[in-house]
């Protein structure tokens, strides 16, 4: 499946939205990727987070972790279609941190799993806290990637890479319309 096949079975999954929208980031945008709507047909996410894990193999991890909540489902199928472990982490206190009996080796191979990155402030988060518990961080994996450049020096691979509009809060021209903001997803 290649990045225009990814983007069309997003779009029938009715997972890319128009609007005003809060992005987890902080960030204002006209555009919105909501994953929970590709999730909720296991046999179509299975299909993309199976070309998505075709794409992370040669990376050699040995777990697939994601930070809750957007990152739980695409870990676990990436584990699936690698035939590895995965675990996730969830926050505690404003950190990432692993629960659940979920443990690290020392020098433990580990792909870290997002459903969208933008700036992929919640990703490295979590790398953060895997590293501390002895994790070598081999790569990242999302969804979808809607920021320019790549946000982390280990390598990130997507299956849909785009660059939506974005603004910060003070510069947003659909504010200034007094357009209706909405807050999907993970934001709070």
């Amino acid at each position: 499946m290649d990045e225009k096949a990814s983007l069309a079975l997003l779009k029938e999954c009715r997972a890319v939205l128009n609007g005003h929208f809060l992005l987890a980031s902080g960030q204002h945008s006209d555009t919105y990727f909501q994953c929970a709507r590709l999730f909720e047909r296991p046999e179509a996410a299975g299909s993309l987070l199976g070309a998505l894990a075709a794409k992370v193999r040669p990376r050699g991890a040995q777990v697939v972790a994601g930070p809750a909540i957007g990152g739980i489902i695409p870990a676990y199928e990436l584990a699936r279609a690698l035939k590895v472990r995965s675990i996730y982490l969830e926050k505690v206190d404003g950190a990432f941190t692993l629960r659940r009996g979920f443990q690290i080796s020392t020098g433990e191979k580990v792909l870290v799993a997002e459903d969208v990155v933008t700036t992929g402030g919640s990703a490295r988060d979590a790398a953060d806290a895997l590293r501390k518990s002895g994790a070598q961080i081999v790569g990242f994996a999302a969804v979808v990637f809607r920021g320019d450049g790549n946000p982390f020096p280990e390598g990130l691979e997507s299956m849909v890479r785009m660059s939506p509009k974005t603004w910060k809060p003070e510069e947003c021209p659909l504010c200034r319309e007094r357009k209706p903001l909405e807050k999907p997803g993970g934001v709070r």
